[in-house]
């Protein structure tokens, strides 16, 4: 049997002047979405590998990403803005594709912008979001979004899109320092919240309906560095962290009322009686109950700084992008084996993307990942003939949607697109 070589990227996008800190794939693996230290915004046609649309977002390194509905993209800068911008394929024909790397005469045309929240970007803390309601089958739901509080940069705002208020203060930790990663998401219809801090803390929050008081149902401190990324499974029964350290993190996501385990303490936080309680939110936070239980698993990975982190949609890997210049590959059960290492860029990669190749298998059909993660990286996409011949723009097209994509931002400005397992 023939020993495999290293696997390569399917194609480079070279086109940042500064370094690529975030990314994106939308619209069905169509478009990946870059964004920079300037705060460019690239929309990248994976069909032909060329841009679509140019322009500057904001005046601040791009913190974040995101597609909502067909339409619309939100973006996150470090000038304390977040942006919803009108921007379906019709939109793009009006924009420029002269790229960062080039100097252009006049400013880039910019989308329509719908709606703008001021928030706070001192921790380099993206954002999170998640429908409104768990039960909206709208193509384009209201939204609720996690940010890091203007004032307090250990407690976090969830505001509410398109009304643009704030809903709920949450403090998770009172000593943790910068909130640094967060996702939200509803688990079992229950509002739950999971932020990774400064100190290394790790977290979860979840708000039961029918009430106002937000209840702590994990707090450990796994990291002993500040928490960089974090992830959340497809199906929602485990998150994963990465951090400064060398450590990956597997946490558990408890069901609503679910005691994880005895070593449970109690406290009461009436934020109402807090001098603060002003600004930090109308509605105060009754009871705590913080439940701590150890991480579900703990690789040690011998390389510090896996900036960026996602978990495939299918749920058989997840990726890390690393200040050593390394995109390594994972398998997330057990013990949570590397399975790959991607390696082309010479500096650091700051952003990680994984496309969406549809939901994870069912329990019942017993799909590891394991097993198959660690045959043939660097395969490319088998192509399944229909009735027909297909034009070459429909094997582009196909070959864009049907690519099990990675894709890589690094400090040297260029993004690396790779097509593996």
């Amino acid at each position: 049997m023939t020993e495999k070589g290293p696997a390569h990227p399917k194609s480079i996008l070279r086109g940042h002047k500064t370094s690529v800190h975030a990314a994106a794939f939308i619209r069905g693996n169509e478009r990946l979405l870059t964004g920079d230290s300037d705060g460019f915004v690239i929309v990248w046609d994976l069909t032909i590998l060329r841009p679509r649309a140019v322009w500057q977002a904001h005046n601040g390194a791009i913190l974040g990403f995101s597609s909502w509905g067909p339409d619309r993209i939100i973006t996150h800068g470090r000038d304390n803005k977040l942006i919803v911008w009108k921007l379906g394929v019709a939109d793009e024909s009006a924009l420029s594709t002269t790229l960062p790397l080039d100097s252009s005469p006049e400013p880039r045309p910019k989308p329509w912008i719908l709606y703008m929240l001021s928030i706070n970007t001192m921790n380099f803390c993206s954002f999170s979001h998640c429908p409104a309601s768990p039960h909206d089958a709208d193509p384009t739901p209201d939204l609720l979004v996690a940010v890091p509080n203007t004032l307090f940069s250990e407690a976090v705002d969830i505001f509410h899109l398109p009304t643009q208020e704030r809903r709920h203060t949450i403090r998770l930790e009172d000593k943790g320092g910068m909130v640094m990663a967060l996702a939200l998401l509803h688990l079992h219809s229950t509002l739950t919240l999971a932020a990774g801090y400064e100190n290394g803390v790790v977290a979860t929050a979840q708000l039961p309906p029918g009430t106002t008081g937000w209840t702590t149902t994990y707090h450990v401190q796994p990291h002993s560095q500040p928490v960089l990324s974090l992830s959340l499974s497809p199906r929602h029964d485990y998150f994963l962290t990465s951090s400064a350290d060398a450590l990956l993190i597997k946490h558990p996501l408890p069901s609503p009322g679910c005691v994880l385990s005895a070593d449970t303490t109690t406290k009461t936080a009436t934020i109402a009686d807090d001098p603060t309680s002003a600004i930090l939110g109308p509605k105060p936070q009754t009871t705590t109950t913080t439940t701590v239980q150890a991480p579900l698993a703990v690789l040690n990975t011998r390389h510090a700084g896996q900036q960026a982190l996602a978990v495939r949609s299918d749920g058989r890997i997840f990726a890390t992008a690393g200040w050593d210049a390394r995109v390594r590959v994972y398998a997330p059960q057990g013990a949570m084996r590397e399975v790959a290492v991607l390696k082309w860029h010479q500096a650091g990669c700051y952003a990680l993307a994984v496309a969406d190749v549809g939901p994870p298998p069912s329990p019942s059909s017993g799909g590891q990942a394991g097993g198959e993660a660690g045959e043939g990286a660097g395969s490319s996409v088998v192509m399944v003939k229909g009735k027909g011949e297909l034009s070459v723009r429909e094997k582009r097209v196909r070959q864009a949607k049907e690519g099990h994509w990675i894709a890589a931002g690094s400090k040297d400005g260029k993004v690396s697109l790779w097509d593996i397992y």
